[in-house]
């Protein structure tokens, strides 16, 4: 009890902090969706580089940066073991040879019908119903853009 009167009157308390909770709250999810991935061959980060790919195959490196928040350098590693797996190809653009984009292979069209069981498995792990976790999402969204919207500190 006197610990949580500490953490409602001290704004240093650790778990007062949403960075602390934002730090704990990524790494559970990763180690909760590590199991459900498992049996389809995918790491966390692989498995957002194939959400974005069958939401929109045939995208440049660049884009799935973008669409990840990601910088190349990051991408490259996930998209090699994905390339090696063979669940996509990466190629030059015969528009401009600058640009290289990253197509699904049959196999990884395919493995999409395997990982739209993903997000039930992650309710049913959680024990939450498909909206709670939808409301989750939407106010880490909300959350996000008013971050994004912040004046910078510095002044920049």
């Amino acid at each position: 009890m006197a610990h949580e009167d500490a953490t409602r009157t001290d704004p240093l308390a650790l778990e007062s902090q949403v960075c602390f909770a934002a730090v704990l709250a990524a790494r559970s999810v990763v180690a909760l969706y590590r199991p459900i991935l498992e049996p389809l061959g995918l790491t966390h980060p692989q498995y957002l580089v194939m959400l974005a790919l069958w939401e929109r195959d045939g995208r440049s490196i660049s884009d799935l940066g973008g669409a990840l928040a990601l910088e190349p350098a990051t991408i490259t590693p996930l998209l090699k073991r994905l390339q090696s797996a063979g669940l996509l190809e990466r190629a030059r653009s015969a528009e401009d040879e600058r640009v290289v984009r990253v197509t699904l292979t049959d196999a990884g069209r395919a493995l999409r019908r395997e990982a739209e069981q993903v997000p039930a498995r992650v309710a049913e792990r959680t024990g939450m119903t498909p909206s709670e976790l939808g409301r989750i999402r939407d106010d880490l969204h909300e959350f996000l853009a008013r971050i994004d919207a912040a004046p910078d500190p510095a002044g920049a």
